[in-house]
């Protein structure tokens, strides 16, 4: 399916639609600088636990209003992966989400020669909000993987750090891929990505889902996990389904729009999403800071429980045994059903 521009929608100007474009491109990769959360904040509470909690592996709450216990990290280096962007001390997930990405990283080198996978946030030691990049990411189910191939060599810390991140986006063009960057070996990272059924979603750049229904002639059947959203034109950003029996955990609603070439995605070649606000308008009242008491009820108790014994410990490393076992936290009552705040939406909305 190839979509094509409204008229009035080309003659916008080129400058001004640049500068939304960018605005939004910064908020999607990097993360906009917040302000510093306020003492006693979710976002102070959970940014600071340098160490995961004991306990077995629960994802609490929903993706973006929640919390994790028992998270394990994805160790810094493997054969077909190396984690970036060390710092920031986000590469904690859930364990079921450490195993995917250590079999995606494995299986796009074996199966469509991929050389290996830098991978970029997946959640704190313990979820919750994060200071600032992230609505979602908090309950250790959501992963960001870079569309940057991973180099033959190990990247230093401070590369780590610095590298920067590659856009598929052609400069000075509205929503279009750069075909001196995109390759074939992308589309089939993304489709394998997809093809697990672990995986609920995989949300990138609307430009690359154009570019997936457009030129994709494989398969099918998975091209609709991958959802347009602002942002994620040099990484995707991998959401997988609650864990089985997973009572805490609030799934997502299912995708019911097939591949997700029709409507939902000509929706973001309008003028809708990229619109300025409108002059002389009152901007919103910014929204109030997230509490603990906000999150799921069971959050408070993760943050109280001890922590892992080391990095390591809960690495995987030499010092995996001194790891002790804290009894679970319980789901309290109204865990199950927490309200939803942010998160990446599949706008408009499917009748």
């Amino acid at each position: 399916m190839t979509i094509r521009l409204a008229a009035p929608f080309q003659t916008i100007g080129r400058l001004a639609l640049a500068g939304i474009i960018g605005a939004s491109l910064i908020a999607g990769d990097a993360g906009a600088q917040q302000k510093q959360p306020s003492p006693g904040s979710a976002k102070a509470l959970f940014g600071s636990a340098s160490l995961p909690a004991q306990g077995p592996a629960q994802s609490i709450g929903f993706y973006s209003k929640g919390c994790m216990l028992g998270g394990i990290a994805l160790p810094v280096d493997g054969p077909t992966w190396q984690a970036m962007r060390l710092s920031r001390n986000r590469r904690w997930g859930n364990p079921a989400m450490i195993a995917l990405l250590e079999q995606l990283s494995r299986d796009a080198q074996q199966k469509i020669g991929w050389p290996g996978l830098l991978v970029g946030d997946i959640a704190q030691p313990r979820g919750g909000p994060m200071f600032n990049g992230h609505a979602s990411h908090q309950i250790g189910l959501d992963a960001d993987v870079w569309l940057t191939p991973m180099p033959s060599r190990r990247l230093t810390a401070q590369e780590r750090e610095e590298l920067p991140f590659t856009t598929t986006l052609q400069k000075g063009k509205f929503l279009t891929i750069d075909p001196r960057v995109w390759t074939q070996s992308h589309a089939k990272l993304l489709m394998l990505a997809a093809s697990y059924p672990q995986v609920e979603r995989i949300f990138v750049n609307p430009a690359i889902k154009k570019k997936m229904c457009d030129t994709w002639t494989g398969e099918r059947t998975n091209l609709g996990k991958l959802r347009p959203i602002y942002g994620h034109d040099s990484h995707f950003h991998i959401r997988m389904k609650c864990p089985p029996g997973a009572a805490a955990c609030k799934p997502q609603a299912p995708i019911s729009d097939g591949d997700g070439c029709g409507k939902s995605l000509a929706w973001w070649f309008t003028k809708e999403p990229w619109a300025a606000p409108k002059p002389n308008v009152r901007p919103p009242k910014p929204p109030r800071e997230m509490m603990v008491s906000d999150l799921p009820k069971s959050c408070a108790a993760v943050l109280d429980a001890p922590p892992a014994a080391s990095i390591a410990a809960a690495d995987g490393g030499p010092d995996a045994t001194a790891l002790t076992v804290a009894p679970a936290v319980p789901a309290a009552a109204g865990d199950l059903l927490p309200a939803i705040g942010p998160v990446p939406t599949d706008k408009p909305l499917v009748q």
